[in-house]
C-alpha cells in the first residue's frame, strides 16, 4: 500500500550552494548599504544576484548541477 518517495533533488550541489551563496551576499550587503545610505553601493550588491544566478547556471551546464556527471551526492 505504501509507495516509497523519491529524493527529489532538492539542488544539494555544488552549482546551487554557489549560486545561493553569491546571491545571499548580494542581498546582506545591499540591504546594510542600504541602511547607511549608500546607494551606490546597494547596486553594486544588488549586481550580485542575477551574477549569482548566471553562475549557478553556468556550473550546472559545466557538469556540476544535480544530475551533472562531476557531481557525486553524499550517501544518506
Amino acid at each position: 500500500m505504501t509507495n516509497p518517495i523519491a529524493d527529489p533533488g532538492h539542488g544539494h550541489s555544488p552549482a546551487t550552494w554557489t549560486a545561493v551563496v553569491i546571491m545571499l551576499v548580494g542581498f546582506a550587503a545591499a540591504t546594510v548599504a542600504f541602511c547607511f545610505e549608500q546607494p551606490t553601493l546597494v547596486w553594486i550588491s544588488a549586481a550580485l544576484i542575477p551574477i549569482g544566478a548566471i553562475v549557478g547556471w553556468v556550473l550546472a551546464k559545466a557538469g556540476y548541477g544535480v544530475k551533472g556527471p562531476k557531481y557525486a551526492p553524499k550517501a544518506h
